[in-house]
């Protein structure tokens, strides 16, 4: 859609693709920050790199760089693929529990914590600094996606539980024929707990029912179910459902 101009939290809810293309690559008069800038950032969050989970096969994505099309293609970096790297195309390969790890650190204030699938186990945890008036913004467009007009995770808007959330479309096949659908974020948005990843895998390009649809259904299902995940008191729950 013709957004108009917009604010960088608009940008977030309304998944802009133009927004982001002026803040990488620049337009006209405006700088962009260029990919040199913007991988610095990308290794900040550790993408391309395995998380660390303790099983096997651990996949480590790519991230698109000069260095990585010259070696790919024997080609030059040019100014279209820094707008296709801002909004994840291009070469961009990244794992749903990558994702999840770097959600998880913009919910907690800059802590990249290590995956595991023991129970009991505290995780190590590697401090990344991100400046807290920034994180801030990005945090409120989040939440903005949710329940905002026009924001692209309004399945996400409940009134048991304030998330704060990003939807996500990775074009795949000949002909962009199909989609991964991502939904991804944290909640309590005030006091982070959990932070969660749903990918639907190689949708039809038509299909209208989008992963944060889906994601908001399981939020409703672990509110009927298992309510102390959203912070209720599960007793609270059963005496809404007795009256």
């Amino acid at each position: 859609r013709a957004h108009g101009e917009m604010t960088m939290r608009e940008a977030i809810a309304f998944s802009s693709n133009v927004y982001f293309y002026y803040i990488s690559g620049g337009y006209g008069d405006q700088e962009g920050l260029g990919i040199e800038k913007m991988n610095e950032y990308f290794d900040l969050f550790q993408f391309g790199q395995p998380t660390g989970i303790a099983l096997a096969n651990e996949q480590s994505g790519t991230v698109p760089s000069p260095a990585w099309k010259e070696a790919t293609f024997d080609e030059p970096w040019r100014l279209g693929n820094t707008y296709q790297s801002s909004i994840g195309q291009f070469g961009w390969q990244v794992t749903p529990l990558q994702m999840v790890v770097a959600y998880g650190a913009i919910a907690n204030g800059g802590q990249l914590l290590t995956p595991h699938i023991q129970a009991g186990r505290e995780p190590e945890a590697t401090s990344i600094s991100l400046n807290p008036e920034s994180l801030q913004v990005v945090r409120e467009g989040m939440r903005m996606t949710t329940n905002y007009p026009g924001g692209t995770a309004r399945g996400l808007e409940k009134d048991y539980v304030a998330i704060a959330a990003k939807s996500g479309t990775a074009e795949i096949g000949a002909g962009n024929a199909y989609v991964n659908s991502w939904a991804k974020g944290y909640w309590p948005y005030d006091d982070p707990q959990y932070a969660f990843i749903l990918m639907m895998d190689k949708a039809p390009r038509s299909n209208t029912l989008g992963a944060t649809t889906i994601m908001g259904d399981v939020v409703d299902w672990i509110h009927e179910h298992r309510p102390e995940y959203l912070g209720i008191d599960p007793t609270a729950v059963s005496s809404e459902e007795t009256n």
